[in-house]
């Protein structure tokens, strides 16, 4: 652990992963502020969340996956450097159940198992311009709201 933890304090002292890790928590911050405002009709947002240093992310919801004790939520993965939605289950056992239902759909065919933390994942942008904060804004919000139209027109026909 030792040796592990002196890489760490070295790269820690270059300064740059203390930066980028804020800009990007500040950004995901940014980007939450502004879907609470502008798409307060469709979804209410939860507070940011912070993995461990893998990934950043807040939930959203609206009252029909509430009833279903589902959330979806917009996730920044560091590891992979890119931006995705997750649909989540309040409990384990309802991620297992709605894991069932959705294994073999566009979201999970190319998947053995469940993953770890979600039901489902999308990817929104896979390779993020973070020098164009803007145009990266509009991109992952088209996208967002198409791929959670999506996912909640699945879940709709499971009824």
């Amino acid at each position: 652990m030792n040796k592990y933890v002196a890489i760490y304090k070295e790269q820690l002292d270059k300064g740059y992963i203390l930066v980028a890790y804020n800009e990007l928590v500040k950004f995901v911050m940014k980007l939450r502020a502004e879907f609470s405002k502008g798409l307060s009709d469709k979804y209410s947002f939860t507070g940011i969340l912070h993995g461990y240093m893998d990934y950043t992310y807040f939930y959203y919801s609206n009252d029909f996956l509430k009833t279903k004790k589902l959330k979806l939520g917009l996730v920044l993965n560091h590891l992979e450097m890119r931006f995705e939605v997750w649909l989540l289950g309040n409990t384990k056992p309802i991620q297992q159940k709605y894991w069932e239902l959705s294994k073999s759909t566009k979201w999970n065919n190319d998947k053995d198992e469940m993953p770890a933390y979600s039901i489902l994942e999308a990817v929104l942008v896979e390779n993020p311009d973070f020098n164009n904060l803007a145009k990266l804004t509009e991109q992952i919000e088209a996208k967002m709201i198409t791929i959670s139209e999506e996912i909640l027109n699945y879940l709709k026909t499971l009824n």
